[in-house]
C-alpha cells in the first residue's frame, strides 16, 4: 500500500524485452535498504524490485508484465531513457497516512487536455475513461501518476485537480504538458461505495 506521497523523481536509465519488460531506474534511495521484492510506486505503478545496484549511482530494477504495459503509461510511452517518473516506497507499518490509501494498481489512463496557472499554481484539467468517469467526485481523492490529489471539480468525464508549486517541484507534475497520459488510479472507498449502490 502507498499513501500518494511522492518521495523521490526517478529516472529510466534503461528498458529491456525479454519477455516481460525490465526497466532500471535510477534513483535517490539507498539501495541497500531495499529488500529484493519490495515494491515501490512507480508514476503510480506498483512494482516488484528484482535487483539494486549503486553504478554509475543508486538504480534498482522492475519487471513489468505485459498487462501492466497494456493498462499504464507504460505502454503510451515506452519508458524512454531519461524519463523522469514519481517513486513511493511502500507504506510501513507506523508511517504517517499523509496522502490516501493508494493500492498502486492503475485502473486506466487519463490525458490531460488543457493545464492554466493560478498564481504559482497550475490546475490541470483531467479527462478520464468513461468506465471511471463514475468514481471521481469533487473534493474526493484521485490518485494521478502516483500522486494523491484532491478533485476540485467534475463535468462530465473531465476533472480538475490543482497543483501548488511544492507539488510541482518534488513531482514530475512541473513538467506535464497538454495532451500528455496520465496513470489513473480511483479511490477504493468510492469504488465500493458505486458498487454498494450496484448491489443495494
Amino acid at each position: 500500500m502507498f499513501t500518494g506521497l511522492i518521495s523521490d523523481v526517478g529516472e529510466v536509465l534503461s528498458v529491456e524485452r525479454d519477455g516481460d519488460l525490465r526497466a532500471r531506474i535510477g534513483c535517490g534511495y539507498d539501495p541497500h535498504g531495499i529488500a529484493i521484492g519490495a515494491s515501490i510506486a512507480c508514476d503510480g505503478i506498483c512494482l516488484t524490485v528484482v535487483e539494486t545496484g549503486t553504478d554509475p549511482r543508486p538504480w534498482f530494477d522492475v519487471e513489468i508484465s505485459a498487462e501492466t504495459v497494456a493498462r499504464t503509461s507504460v505502454g503510451e510511452s515506452g519508458w524512454p531513457k531519461g524519463r523522469r517518473l514519481n517513486l513511493e516506497r511502500a507504506l510501513r507499518v507506523g508511517d504517517e497516512l499523509g496522502g490516501h490509501i493508494v493500492s498502486g494498481h492503475v485502473d486506466g489512463l487519463g490525458r490531460i487536455v488543457d493545464t492554466r496557472d493560478e498564481g504559482g499554481s497550475t490546475r490541470f484539467t483531467i479527462e478520464a475513461p468513461q468506465e471511471l468517469a463514475r468514481f471521481i467526485a469533487p473534493k474526493g481523492s484521485v490518485a494521478l501518476d502516483g500522486t494523491s490529489l484532491t478533485v476540485n471539480e467534475v463535468e462530465g468525464r473531465r476533472f480538475g485537480v490543482n497543483l501548488i508549486p511544492h507539488s510541482k517541484a518534488a513531482t514530475t507534475w512541473g513538467e506535464r504538458r497538454a495532451g500528455d497520459a496520465v496513470n489513473i488510479e480511483v479511490d477504493t472507498m468510492a469504488r465500493y461505495v458505486a458498487r454498494l449502490q450496484e448491489v443495494g
